[in-house]
């Protein structure tokens, strides 16, 4: 059976990858170059679906890039094609950058009322581990959804999900956070409606 001369075009350039990644590992600064020329537009769109700040998403994908010769001695070719490893290494990038954004300074809270604060360090700390104890994809739904404010729709088209997996996702996340939570003493309290 004969190739279509998309299939060669698309073998040569997988061929090329293939030989960039090589040389990349071995740290020859040309196949880093092939790479960032090759990928840097598509982990830019990308990076840019989480942060909306073109700069930003900018500066991010150069740090991808940059921290690039080192990150790639991880990349395993047999375990997941190479542009779908440099878009899960720019998402975590983003999401690192969005995490250290809303990061809320405890020390303010700590100095206005220390037996608070230190519940709510507790709490953070619970929160952190039960998130961490969740499967991952129902991880990464809920800190899509409730630390990135991401919407269902959007998270769909992130995560490459039905929008009606993502619902199910984040329900069964919420409900094994929760059960975690309450395990862990560090359940939300929900004030109980007052009398009128």
């Amino acid at each position: 059976m004969s190739s279509t001369p998309d299939d060669s075009g698309a073998r040569s350039t997988n061929r090329l990858t293939q030989q960039a990644i090589a040389r990349a590992k071995a740290g020859d600064s040309e196949g880093l170059h092939y790479l960032y020329v090759r990928y840097s537009d598509g982990v830019l769109r990308y990076v840019t679906g989480f942060i909306r700040d073109h700069h930003e998403a900018e500066d991010i994908t150069q740090n991808v890039f940059a921290k690039l010769m080192k990150a790639i001695q991880k990349y395993e070719q047999r375990e997941v094609p190479f542009d779908a490893w440099i878009l899960r290494v720019a998402r975590n990038a983003a999401l690192d950058h969005l995490r250290a954004k809303r990061a809320i300074p405890t020390e303010e809270i700590r100095l206005a009322d220390t037996g608070s604060a230190q519940i709510g360090l507790d709490r953070g700390r619970a929160l952190r581990q039960a998130l961490e104890d969740l499967p991952e994809d129902q991880r990464e739904v809920l800190v899509l959804r409730h630390i990135v404010g991401l919407s269902p729709v959007e998270i769909a088209g992130t995560l490459d999900k039905t929008e009606s997996s993502v619902h199910g996702l984040h329900h069964r996340g919420r409900r094994s956070l929760r059960a975690s939570l309450v395990e862990l003493d560090a359940a939300p309290i929900v004030a109980a409606p007052s009398a009128a």
